[in-house]
């Protein structure tokens, strides 16, 4: 595997466990950094997969954008698109005053993080 490929893993690490420990913290439970934290974490492994088949990709958030570069090469990532669209909002939409996410939002995209990152780390052959 590529260092630069085990970089993005970490990074994407990172969030996850940041993401975890947001959605079992009991107090003060920030509900806006879990759902970004989530969709940083899958933005982070779809890259790592990019770099890893030696594929190029823009500075960008957007989920969508990064998995029509994977399609080529991993067309069954396709059933993950919808997941992809609810968590490439949660990239920007709760990091400013005017929205919050509720509980459940956040829980969504925990579950939606969960199954993606998953399957992204089958498919890098990670344990």
């Amino acid at each position: 595997m590529r260092d630069e490929t085990l970089e993005w893993i970490q990074k994407a690490e990172g969030d996850f466990a940041s993401a975890t420990r947001e959605i079992r913290a009991r107090k003060n439970r920030n509900e806006d950094s879990a759902c970004f934290h989530c969709q940083q974490c899958i933005e982070k492994y779809l890259k790592a997969m990019l770099v890893e088949k030696n594929i190029q990709f823009p500075k960008t958030h957007d989920l969508g954008i990064l998995l029509d570069l994977l399609l080529k090469s991993s067309a069954d990532m396709e059933i993950f698109r919808d997941g992809m669209a609810l968590l490439t909002d949660y990239a920007v939409v709760f990091r400013y005053p005017g929205e919050s996410a509720t509980k459940e939002q956040s829980r969504e995209s925990y579950l939606k993080c969960i199954e993606i990152r998953a399957s992204i780390r089958d498919k890098l052959k990670l344990s």
